[in-house]
C-alpha cells in the first residue's frame, strides 16, 4: 500500500510515517513502476504502525521501540531488547496501578 492510504487507515500523518520510517520502525520498498518513486509499504505496516502509535501514547520512546523491534528481527543484542521489554513492561504495570488508584478514588467520590 502506498503511504496515502496507510495514513488513512492509520490515522497517522505522512511525515509522522516518514519519521517512523527514517528511525526504522517501518520498512518501505520503491514501487514496480519506472515512472515514478511512490514507496511501497508491506501490509503488516498498518499493525505495526499502530502498535507504535500506542506504545507511544503509553510513554515507549523511538529509541526503545527501535531497540526492541532490532531484537526481534535479531538484528541486535537480544539480551539489551529483553531488557528494555522487561523495564517497559514494569513501567506500564506501574502506570496501570496508578490509573487503577485514579478510578477507585473518583468512583468513591461519586458514591458519597
Amino acid at each position: 500500500m502506498r503511504i496515502g492510504e496507510l495514513a488513512e487507515k492509520s490515522g497517522a500523518s505522512r511525515d509522522t510515517i516518514r519519521f517512523y520510517e527514517r528511525n526504522g520502525l517501518i520498512t518501505s520498498s520503491k514501487g514496480n513502476s519506472p515512472t515514478n518513486n511512490y514507496r511501497e509499504y508491506p501490509e503488516d505496516s498498518l499493525f505495526r504502525l499502530n502498535f507504535i502509535t500506542g506504545a507511544r501514547e503509553a510513554g515507549m520512546s523511538v529509541a526503545d521501540l527501535r531497540t526492541i523491534f532490532d531484537a526481534m528481527a535479531g538484528s541486535c543484542d537480544q539480551e539489551a531488547g529483553h531488557k528494555v521489554v522487561a523495564q517497559k513492561v514494569e513501567e506500564l504495570e506501574a502506570r496501570a496501578k496508578q490509573i487503577e488508584d485514579v478510578i477507585a478514588f473518583l468512583e468513591n467520590a461519586l458514591a458519597d
